[in-house]
């Protein structure tokens, strides 16, 4: 079973993430507004786990929940000391699933994107990731 271990940058948040397969996790890049600013960046990059698949060992993240934009609540988790981002996770998911914020793994390469969604909204100068699916919105 692979294990893979993460962190906030100052470390006082560390878990790890038990997985029967690398394939167990689907890793997202997502251009929508709300991944761009949550992320501070062009797009958010997380890893879809099952809930039970996140075990925390050290620390206790703070929570953020607000409207994602479209009337659905999103749950995140960050370091309340670096401010680190970890998680999150949407009211349909927040009984089985958690994504993974794959900027805070220690080994970030281990879960290659599988999907970019939003595309329609991708920075015009940032090429499309090669070999992965690309959805305009999520639900297409």
């Amino acid at each position: 079973m692979p294990t893979y271990t993460g962190s906030c940058l100052c470390r006082n948040i560390q878990y790890e993430l038990r997985l029967a397969s690398p394939d167990d996790a689907r890793t997202s890049l997502c251009h929508c507004r709300n991944c761009k600013k949550v992320f501070g960046a062009n797009y958010g990059l997380t890893a879809k786990v099952a809930k039970d698949a996140f075990h925390l060992q050290a620390g206790k993240p703070k929570e953020h929940a607000a409207d994602n934009g479209s009337g659905t609540l999103i749950y995140r988790e960050f370091c309340d000391n670096c401010g680190s981002f970890i998680l999150e996770y949407g009211e349909a998911a927040k009984d089985h699933s958690r994504y993974v914020c794959v900027g805070s793994l220690d080994d970030p390469e281990a879960l290659p994107p599988k999907v970019e969604f939003f595309c329609k909204d991708r920075a015009s100068w940032m090429p499309e990731i090669p070999d992965v699916a690309h959805k305009q919105e999520v639900k297409e």
